[in-house]
């Protein structure tokens, strides 16, 4: 399909705006069809695909957030576009998450709509070759490359996107380990910054009594060590993006310091008198409920609304499934040439299915170092359940899956029989070797499996 022969659905309940719509679309070449029920959009989707939908918000019978999601239940990947007379910041973003590639409001000049359309064929054939990349199974993928085929990492990394686009501040949320830091990293490199510094650095690995010095900076004399003058992490962003890292972590006491800096885009290093103007994109992240935090009184509720302009939410790896496997031979490859080893370690079937069915509580994180240490302890070329089997009673990520469960409210009972799915699950239900890696004769496991 070219973006000149492709398919288009117009659904809106005022038949004007249909009938306009098609005209101005099919003089651009393309092929559109025009309903004004919504029912009857449904219909002619299930009979037929198109390259875009192009629906209104407010309709009679099902709004259009309702009617995106009733079109994405038949068709997954499905490409639509919103148009509303009610416009606002807060439907725009939620329309985003809800799945649409763009939104317009009315009224809008036609070449508004013709950009819309075009971009996203673009922005289609962007994510294609992003997923592309990672089927190709190269060696040497770009590690700032998002591998995927999921749909809600596809719409993240669109609203990531277009987030890159505004110089407003971003608040990631999502689980540890989801892969926070690289979303960051991505804003950055599709920002009008991108040619600056991007600095991270992680709240929770500050000392407490040197946060102020390490972002806004130390003149000499300050304190008694104060040498020399030190620019803090603020002056080295500078043109660029700063990205605060569990952002939950910082102190109340420095709260009022930062946020002072986000609303007047000044900063004033510690022992100095003068105030410094800076251009600098901040970003923030947190696997806490950071409005709990605000409830909570241990952070300030000025500086959440500050950093929650955009806020982003990173899927777990649970809701990504469909990405394990392209997952895990990227970061083969990668572990693999970290760790100096000439030819890369192959996965057996066993092994991949006990991924696919596994939870990963840690994430890409929890991932990334099971299949570290199961390459480090493995004696073949080849992965085996018994490598897992042997990496697993290693402890890094324990404490990510018992507080999981503690969370859920799990009893002893639940996590045993939860293993034992798993690992049944993980060896296509071969009982013999089900119990080996349980380390239970089959006599237990079968009274177990009662």
């Amino acid at each position: 399909m070219t973006e000149e022969n492709a398919r288009l659905l117009v659904i809106d309940d005022d038949p004007g705006v249909v009938d306009y719509l098609l005209e101005m679309l099919r003089q651009q070449g393309y092929s559109v069809t025009g309903c004004t029920q919504t029912g009857q959009a449904l219909e002619a989707i299930e009979k037929e695909p198109f390259d875009l939908v192009v629906s209104d918000v407010v309709m009679p019978g099902m709004r259009g957030l309702e009617l995106m999601a009733a079109i994405h239940r038949k068709r997954p990947e499905q490409l639509v576009l919103l148009i509303t007379a009610f416009g606002s910041i807060d439907l725009a973003i939620q329309s985003m998450r809800a799945g649409a590639c763009d939104f317009l409001t009315k009224p809008f000049r036609i070449e508004e709509l013709y950009a819309a359309v075009t971009r996203a064929f673009e922005d289609r054939q962007m994510r294609r070759t992003a997923v592309k990349i990672g089927e190709s199974g190269g060696k040497n993928p770009d590690e700032s490359t998002f591998i995927t085929r999921s749909p809600c990492m596809l719409q993240l990394i669109n609203l990531a996107t277009r987030a890159a686009g505004v110089n407003s501040t971003v608040l990631l949320t999502g689980e540890s380990g989801t892969g926070k830091s690289a979303v960051a990293r991505w804003i950055h490199d599709h920002s009008p910054n991108r040619s600056g510094p991007f600095i991270a650095v992680n709240c929770a690995a500050l000392p407490h009594s040197l946060v102020e010095s390490e972002l806004f900076g130390v003149r000499k004399g300050a304190f008694t060590d104060a040498s020399k003058d030190r620019p803090g992490l603020f002056l080295q962003a500078d043109s660029g993006t700063l990205f605060l890292d569990e952002i939950a972590e910082l102190p109340l006491e420095i709260q009022p310091k930062l946020l002072q800096a986000l609303e007047t885009g000044k900063i004033r290093a510690l022992g100095d008198t003068r105030e410094i103007r800076l251009n600098v994109r901040l970003i923030a992240a947190t696997h806490q409920p950071l409005a709990q935090r605000v409830n909570d009184k241990t952070f300030r509720a000025d500086l959440y609304h500050r950093l929650n302009v955009i806020n982003l939410e990173v899927p777990s790896l649970r809701e990504r499934k469909e990405d394990i496997d392209e997952l895990v031979n990227v970061l083969l490859h990668r572990i693999c040439r970290r760790l100096g080893k000439q030819e890369s370690v192959n996965i057996s079937m066993e092994v991949l299915r006990w991924f696919r069915a596994y939870h990963w509580p840690g994430n890409v994180r929890e991932l990334a170092n099971t299949l570290e240490r199961a390459i480090v302890l493995a004696e073949h070329d080849t992965l085996l359940l018994e490598d897992l089997a042997q990496a697993s009673k290693l402890p890094p990520s324990e404490g990510d899956f018992l507080e999981s469960a503690m969370q859920q409210g799990w009893t002893l009972a639940n996590i045993e029989r939860a293993y034992i799915r798993h690992v049944l699950e993980a060896t296509g239900g071969n009982k013999i070797q089900a119990a080996r890696i349980l380390g239970l004769d089959r006599s237990t496991l079968y009274r177990k499996l009662g």
